[in-house]
């Protein structure tokens, strides 16, 4: 699928590939030491869990508290430096139900392909 929507807290991640036609969303949740514990083996874990997830996606869209995709990025930066241009944008934004991150991903991804003179697969 050519585009995904992330969001990411400190626990777990809601990853969704979509295009015009289907939509597959996963849940990640990396095997936490202390469960209620600040954990940055942990974070890092679910960060390459996320990585995994989308490596193949065209362009993806993070969202999330504004400390956990500053965190990501860096990740990203810094461990998956070719996942990078991948990304289309890091947007901070509450906890979305599947439907609220969809319709916000794809109005996202409608500008931002027009925005680069891409039209939008189908």
């Amino acid at each position: 699928m050519f585009h995904a929507v992330v969001h990411l807290d400190h626990h777990h991640a809601q990853v969704l590939h979509f295009d015009a036609h289907q939509v597959h969303a996963a849940r990640i949740e990396p095997h936490h030491r202390r469960p209620h514990a600040h954990d940055e083996q942990a974070e890092h874990a679910l960060f390459e869990a996320v990585c995994q997830a989308v490596q193949d996606t065209a362009e993806v869209l993070v969202t999330g508290s504004h400390p956990v995709i500053g965190q990501f990025k860096h990740y990203v930066e810094t461990h998956r430096p070719q996942l990078a241009p991948r990304i289309a944008d890091y947007r901070p934004a509450a906890e979305l139900s599947q439907g609220q991150m969809l319709a916000m991903a794809r109005q996202f991804f409608t500008a931002y392909d027009r925005m680069a003179g891409v039209p939008t697969p189908t």
